[in-house]
């Protein structure tokens, strides 16, 4: 409220107080009036009659024609007297004092009512000041007003900049953190690259000495042809070295498999990885990334089983949630053995899609379950090549989607992850 409101508050609050005495004291005058009336009335019937007994009868005779009720202490009340029974009603006095009371009465209502409305807009104002501020609907400018709220909208103003300022500093700082991974991985890339091609090269210039065919240099017996060559004195260094570079090759692929790891994670934790949500089919999606597994899975003895349950859809895009499922995947046919099976299933309801992976392993282990999808984080059962990455991925894929995910243990055995994507 302004100052001008509160000074009309003030007066109308104490103009009901002054009319509210004044009836109070009209009607306690009233009161008080009435009863000397009526004691001067008793004392002066009371001092005819002593002088003239004879009058006694006549005087109470005629004091009975009045219709009078009996109340009193003196000899009229004996005769059942009152003050009002002696002909004194002038009610105007009582129709004052009724009258100032509920003016008073109605004025201080009106005032207490006036007050509240004030109190409840400003409370009402700030309130969706606030509610403002969360949506991200109005800046940080607010109408000033003086009154009993202006120190608490200070404190509001106070606090909701503070914050501003301290959510623009995590902004700052993620970007900032992004955008120093994407150049670290921009970094490595290109010397990672330089070294995967020299590595060829040599590999190339090693398999013409050490005897390794060009077609058996790209089969994947070409490690262990260039073993069988060397253990047989064929240019045993040169053999040797041909498999060396079979391992630099394989730990140099990992190299560029985090690069690119980190790229994505840089891309998604700056807010710039855009997903091309469409409506995609659950048994397309499953299937395409069984496709892509197909040499991981043959080279593992690992057969991934996708089951035709019906026609569902899901509004995703399709290139980045087959790259978080193929990681989903990977990391159940890393955790079974050979000749087995990874296993999956999808079904629908009103609220959500649900998809579900899991594998014939041993699961879990309970040390490594609430920090699956930590970044970094390589669980206790993990292979070596692991970098503990593709699961934050696949979390993170998966919930821009509006989807969870979540891993689990079976009861008979074998971890499973559970894949919703909400229809709301």
């Amino acid at each position: 409220m302004s100052e001008k409101s509160s000074i009309k508050i003030t007066i109308l609050v104490a103009l009901s107080v002054a009319l509210t005495v004044a009836a109070a004291t009209t009607y306690l005058l009233t009161v008080y009036y009435r009863q000397v009336c009526f004691h001067i009335l008793g004392g002066f019937c009371d001092s005819m009659i002593e002088k003239n007994p004879d009058s006694r009868q006549a005087v109470l005779e005629l004091l009975k024609t009045q219709d009078f009720q009996m109340t009193g202490e003196n000899i009229l009340s004996n005769f059942g007297y009152a003050p009002s029974n002696l002909g004194i009603r002038d009610t105007t006095a009582l129709w004052i004092a009724v009258l100032g009371f509920l003016a008073g009465g109605t004025l201080f209502l009106f005032s207490f009512w006036y007050w509240h409305r004030k109190s409840d807009a400003r409370i009402q104002a700030l309130t969706g000041y606030l509610e403002r501020i969360n949506t991200g609907s109005q800046g940080l400018v607010f109408e000033s007003s003086d009154d009993e709220f202006s120190k608490l909208q200070d404190e509001i103003y106070k606090t909701v900049t503070e914050l501003y300022q301290t959510r623009e500093e995590a902004v700052a700082a993620r970007n900032n953190f992004a955008e120093n991974l994407s150049n670290i991985a921009h970094q490595l890339k290109t010397p990672i690259t330089s070294i995967f091609l020299i590595v060829q090269m040599a590999k190339e210039c090693l398999g013409d000495i050490c005897g390794v065919e060009t077609s058996q240099r790209y089969a994947t017996g070409a490690y262990l042809y260039a073993k069988k060559q060397a253990n047989r004195g064929n240019s045993s260094m040169t053999c040797k070295m041909y498999a060396n570079m079979e391992d630099i090759e394989r730990q140099i692929s990992r190299l560029m498999h985090l690069e690119e790891a980190l790229l994505l994670l840089s891309r998604i934790d700056a807010g710039t990885l855009v997903c091309d949500r469409k409506p995609t089919d659950v048994f397309t999606l499953l299937s395409l990334a069984s496709d892509n597994l197909y040499e991981l899975s043959m080279h593992k003895g690992v057969l991934i089983d996708v089951p035709e349950m019906g026609e569902m859809h899901i509004n995703v895009d399709l290139n980045w949630t087959m790259e978080a499922v193929m990681n989903l995947m990977k990391n159940c046919m890393e955790a079974t053995g050979i000749d087995t099976v990874v296993h999956c299933d999808y079904e629908k309801n009103p609220l959500y899609v649900q998809i579900r992976i899991w594998d014939e392993g041993e699961g879990f282990a309970k040390e490594d379950l609430p920090h699956l999808f930590e970044r970094f984080y390589c669980g206790q059962k993990a292979e070596n090549t692991g970098i503990g990455i593709g699961l934050s991925l696949s979390k993170a894929i998966i919930e821009m989607q509006n989807g969870i995910l979540r891993a689990y243990n079976l009861p008979n055995g074998g971890a499973c992850f559970e894949v919703r994507f909400y229809t709301l």
